[in-house]
């Protein structure tokens, strides 16, 4: 008798296009399932096709979303597997698994890692969530060995046989599409670098404006843009301000395809003082050759083609950044090899031969 296809559902907080959103759609296509959200965002949000099952929880708050979330999940509390991300809500759903409402199998990923990141009350919110919920997880997929390293330490009441490693996946071949969309004319017509993410003190934005300003000078003509909406915006622009560089960095806000920015860069940055895995930084690198980051995550040192700086350091991003831009090479080879096994398809596939 052929074995059945599992029945998946891939849940997330919000449909806002960040990296665990973008890996959660990309699973969720690879394996033909259903996508829930808690709350539907009014702007910047994925960009979902329309053949893809979705549903969204609230129209309103997060909060919203998680007390009226039971009810959604009705239809699949027994023979689904559910993959969810975000520490609150695989907790959340942990639980909910702990006090027998959820029958089906539950993976979550881990988008952070957390209980290093923060402090204080914050930190401590989290290791509740994690001791209320995470025992009744049956799989914990972490990017890096460093988060495994990190999670297993941090957190020994839970089975270590239950906590995997998995690589981001990356499509490949939709980045290239969308890469092929021309650029605004204005845009087309600058030399410029670029960096993306939310604007949050981890993405270490500051230090790259910073960094710019040291640069400057002996690139006259370069321009910095950064895509990305977040709360730091407005201490970001008065950075600007303060160093008069209006101009010659800009806060390009949230765009929905920013693949023809990476791909017509002079260099791509990611400037993390702190990450999971930058997402962002697979998507640079198979459409630019000149790709520059910080040792943000486990992982990242080992990439082969990409310039590396010391995290937090606008000395080494300054250094790193003038040397990724005078040097004439080009590691594509090398570095479509290093992605060529994280297909969303791959990425799945490994994760639910994980689940016992």
């Amino acid at each position: 008798m052929p074995k059945m296809k599992p029945k998946l559902l891939f849940v997330s907080i919000t449909n806002k296009a960040n990296g665990a959103e973008n890996i959660l759609l990309q699973a969720a296509r690879a394996s033909n399932a259903s996508l829930l959200f808690l709350k539907k965002v009014e702007s910047g949000g994925l960009n979902i096709p329309i053949d893809q099952q979705v549903e969204y929880v609230s129209n309103g708050s997060i909060l919203s979303g998680f007390s009226r979330l039971i009810k959604s999940l009705s239809p699949y509390r027994t023979d689904h597997i559910i993959f969810s991300t975000h520490p609150y809500l695989n907790a959340f759903l942990g639980f909910l698994k702990r006090i027998g409402y959820l029958k089906s199998k539950l993976i979550v990923r881990e988008c952070s890692s957390v209980l290093t990141r923060y402090s204080g009350l914050k930190k401590l919110s989290y290791q509740i969530a994690y001791w209320l919920g995470y025992p009744g997880v049956n799989l914990v997929v972490c990017q890096t060995n460093s988060m495994r390293d990190s999670f297993v330490q941090h957190l020994p009441y839970i089975d270590k046989r239950r906590v995997i490693i998995q690589k981001n996946p990356i499509d490949i071949e939709q980045n290239l599409i969308k890469a092929e969309e021309a650029l605004p004319p204005a845009d087309a017509a600058i030399e410029f670098i670029c960096a993306a993410g939310r604007l949050i003190p981890e993405k270490g934005f500051d230090i790259l404006i910073m960094a710019f300003d040291e640069i400057k000078a002996s690139q006259p003509n370069l321009q910095l843009l950064i895509f990305g909406e977040g709360p730091e915006q407005a201490s970001l622009q008065k950075l600007i301000s303060e160093l008069k560089l209006e101009g010659r960095v800009v806060l390009k806000g949230w765009v929905a395809n920013p693949m023809p920015y990476f791909k017509h860069a002079k260099a791509c940055v990611i400037s993390s003082i702190k990450e999971g895995f930058p997402n962002v930084l697979l998507q640079m690198m198979i459409l630019n050759p000149v790709v520059i980051s910080t040792n943000c995550a486990g992982g990242i040192d080992e990439i082969p083609g990409i310039y590396l700086a010391e995290a937090d350091n606008v000395n080494s991003l300054t250094t790193t950044v003038n040397t990724a831009l005078s040097t004439n090479s080009n590691h594509k080879d090398l570095i479509m090899q290093y992605v060529e096994d994280r297909t969303p398809e791959i990425f799945i596939k490994s994760i639910l031969n994980a689940l016992v």
